[in-house]
C-alpha cells in the first residue's frame, strides 16, 4: 500500500493497449479485467480475466522482461485496483522470496489457462466449444436469461459473430437455448 496508489476505472475502460509500456502493475481489489488479442480481421479472443485478488501476468512478465504489452486489457466491470510502479515490482522480484513465489505461481497458473485455450482453439470444433461455454452454470444458469450478445460470445471464443449466430440458431431449433435480442436462456445442458 505504501508503494502504490488506488485507482477506479469504469466498465469498458481500456487498461492497456497492445504495444504499451508497462509502467505499473495493477492489483485488482474489485471488479474484473479482460485480457484479449485482436486479429487483423478485427476478431477478438479472450486470453484470460483478472479478478479481485489477482494481477495481470502479461503486465508482470512485461515488467520482468522490460518488453511491451502484447495484447489489450479492458475493465469488464467497474474496477478498483492498486497500481504499483514497475521499479518497485523489479525490486520485489530481486529481494522478496515470497513475492517471487507468488509471481511465478500466478504465471504458471495463467500459462496453463492459455495452453488450454490454445488446445481448445486448435483441436475442438466450434460447436463443441460453444456447448462447453454455454454449459458454465455460473455464467448461464439453467432457465434464466443471461444478458450477452452473439458478438460477445464470438469475442470470448475467437470466432465471428456469424458463426456463433448460426450455431446458436441450431441450438435453439433443438430446444437447448432460447434467444432474444441481447440475451440467451439455456433451457437444458448443451453437452
Amino acid at each position: 500500500m505504501d508503494s502504490g496508489r488506488q485507482i477506479s476505472l469504469p466498465a469498458g475502460q481500456h487498461i492497456c493497449l497492445e504495444g504499451s509500456n508497462c509502467s505499473h502493475l495493477a492489483f485488482v481489489l474489485s471488479g474484473t479485467g479482460r485480457v484479449y488479442k485482436l486479429g487483423e480481421s478485427g476478431r477478438e479472443i479472450t486470453l484470460y480475466r483478472v479478478d479481485a485478488g489477482e494481477c495481470c501476468i502479461l503486465t508482470l512478465s512485461c515488467i520482468i522482461s522490460e518488453k511491451r504489452f502484447p495484447a489489450f486489457a479492458v475493465s469488464e466491470s467497474d474496477l478498483e485496483a492498486i497500481l504499483v510502479p514497475a521499479s518497485v515490482i523489479q525490486d520485489w522480484m530481486d529481494s522478496i522470496r515470497s513475492w517471487r513465489r507468488f509471481a511465478w505461481n500466478l504465471i504458471t497458473a495463467r500459462l496453463g489457462d492459455v495452453i488450454s485455450l490454445v488446445e481448445e482453439v486448435t483441436f475442438r470444433r466450434m460447436d463443441e466449444r460453444l456447448g462447453f461455454y454455454l454449459n458454465q452454470a455460473d455464467k448461464f444458469p439453467l432457465g434464466r436469461k443471461t444478458a450477452i450478445t452473439h458478438q460477445q460470445i464470438a469475442a470470448e471464443l475467437g470466432t465471428s459473430r456469424e458463426v456463433i449466430s448460426r450455431l446458436l440458431k441450431d441450438l435453439e431449433q433443438q430446444g437447448i437455448v432460447e434467444l432474444g435480442r441481447g440475451w440467451i436462456r439455456v433451457l437444458k445442458p448443451p453437452m
